[in-house]
């Protein structure tokens, strides 16, 4: 990425500010996919073995959710910003199932900022993602830092 397309530094994502990331709906071929390589439980594989489990039907990992919404953080996001990666993730819960068809919006709240201490050219943000279905429940929390480029090295905060 050029220096000239990127569009969001550190400096752009100040506490308290919010960005809807898009949604996405997950096939139940995905759910299937994304289960038989990677959380291969019954009933994230087969409708059937799903009914009877606490979930009632198939549904997705809660991995493929967190995958789901790290595509909307940089298809939306991320590769337009000066993102550096991250050093980590926290707090994660699966507050809700996600059925094949469920259509799914993620909400990105910074809640800290700091410049890095060692590296003035980089600043650390922390964030919560919030993922909704269509019907506005909350099927995913997840809080983590994000590691991007300052505009400004070494400038004041």
């Amino acid at each position: 990425m050029t220096e000239k397309s990127i569009k969001y530094y550190w400096e752009d994502m100040p506490v308290g500010s919010t960005r809807d990331l898009g949604t996405i709906t997950p096939t139940a071929e995905e759910i299937v996919a994304f289960a038989t390589q990677f959380d291969p439980q019954p009933f994230h594989l087969d409708e059937e073995a799903a009914k009877q489990s606490v979930f009632g039907g198939l549904c997705a990992s809660g991995w493929h959710t967190c995958s789901m919404a790290m595509r909307l953080m940089v298809t939306n996001f991320l590769l337009e910003s000066s993102s550096q990666g991250s050093p980590g993730l926290e707090n994660i819960k699966w507050l809700k199932p996600v059925f094949p068809g469920d259509t799914l919006r993620l909400q990105h709240t910074v809640i800290e900022s700091r410049p890095m201490t060692k590296r003035l050219d980089v600043g650390l943000v922390r964030t919560v993602w919030a993922m909704f279905n269509q019907r506005g429940e909350q099927v995913l929390h997840m809080e983590g830092w994000g590691m991007f480029r300052r505009r400004t090295p070494g400038a004041p905060q």
